[in-house]
């Protein structure tokens, strides 16, 4: 149960939502309609997405990898809701259309797997486990996200502040499902580049990812069978980055090649 109260939590949406929507920053969320922990935090999501009158088609984690956490200043991953409007679907064909880095202060890419889950994992007191979880998910998809924050100083705020502003999210970009196995493929071995402008960038295998991006789909479903209503059939699902954060800029080509699983390139804006 958050500790905030519902003026409070509205208060703290409505100030986060409108940053968003401006593309201006805050220091902080006020005193008086801060969250203290990861519970008023998450409630304070709630209310971000709806009042951006968008679906929510999925979830992210941010910061599943020493890098990421270092990246935002917090000691453990973080769970953020995916917009309907901030999610774009690549397909052969359908190219990525430019992505804009308009007002976004990060200014870097990461590569993810992501998964689509097939059935729904719901809030409840046992814990799941990697086999229960996995008997969800439906298909495997590369994925480049462009993270974001409503902060001016993102490293500083703490994780319930965070995950009040929608754990970073800003825009995602998802490929098709792979259609190699990917049940009998070792994730947390499994390697990923990502390329500028044509040339190496970074490189990661999906242990970067809470030693497995099938862990961190795990951690998901627990994090919101405590924090939230779970997940549910249909739901995305993207994991973290698998490579150090590649800095980017306006007129930037990025590739990410998750090799039999697929690829996908964005230019940015």
């Amino acid at each position: 149960m958050a500790a905030l109260d519902h003026h409070a939590i509205g208060a703290a949406a409505t100030l986060l939502w409108q940053h968003w929507t401006a593309g201006s920053r805050i220091p902080q969320l006020p005193s008086h309609c801060r969250p203290a922990d990861r519970s008023d935090g998450y409630a304070i999501q709630a209310a971000v997405a709806a009042l951006s009158g968008q679906r929510v088609i999925g979830w992210k984690i941010a910061a599943t990898s020493q890098v990421g956490q270092g990246h935002i200043g917090v000691e453990g991953p973080l769970a953020g809701r995916l917009l309907s409007g901030r999610v774009t679907t690549i397909t052969r064909q359908r190219q990525a259309p430019p992505a804009s880095l308009a007002g976004n202060a990060m200014r870097v890419a990461e590569a993810e797997f992501a998964f689509r889950l097939k059935g729904s994992l719901p809030a409840r007191e046992r814990v799941y486990g990697l086999p229960e979880v996995l008997e969800a998910v439906e298909s495997l998809h590369p994925a480049i996200e462009l993270p974001d924050s409503r902060y001016e100083d993102y490293a500083s705020v703490g994780a319930p502040q965070l995950i009040a502003d929608t754990a970073c999210a800003c825009w995602l970009l998802v490929g098709e499902a792979t259609e190699a196995d990917w049940r009998r493929e070792d994730l947390a071995a499994h390697a990923v580049h990502t390329s500028l402008n044509g040339q190496p960038s970074g490189s990661g295998v999906g242990a970067n990812v809470l030693r497995d991006p099938r862990l961190a789909l795990t951690w998901l479903a627990n994090e919101l069978r405590t924090y939230g209503q779970g997940l549910t059939a249909g739901d995305l699902v993207t994991t973290g980055t698998c490579v150090t954060p590649v800095a980017v800029a306006p007129g930037d080509t990025l590739r990410a090649d998750f090799g039999v699983f697929g690829s996908l390139q964005v230019e940015l804006g």
